[in-house]
């Protein structure tokens, strides 16, 4: 009953080095550098809708942010400050 077992675990032993090994050759992740892709956004004096989409995009990499090409809501501290002087 022994020998299977001790089997079992040198088999286990020498899958478990060999993927170690297999894991650590093969580079993992994205090659990309983040601020290669953020510095080169430009829009011209009057942007497409389509631009703006794309410039959004390329802001929110590497990130999975949501792409937002419309002007930002009112917070509640601008509602009360419009309340206030109004």
């Amino acid at each position: 009953m022994a020998l299977p077992l001790i089997k079992l675990g040198l088999a286990a032993a020498a899958g478990y080095f060999l993927y170690n090994r297999y894991r650590r050759s093969h580079a993992t992740g994205s090659t990309t550098n983040a601020s290669d892709a953020v510095d080169d956004i430009e829009l011209g004096s009057n942007p497409t809708v389509d631009e703006k989409l794309d410039a959004g995009v390329q802001e929110t990499f590497p990130a999975s942010d949501p792409v937002s090409i419309s002007q930002p809501s009112e917070t509640a501290y601008e509602a009360a400050q419009r309340r206030k002087s109004s």
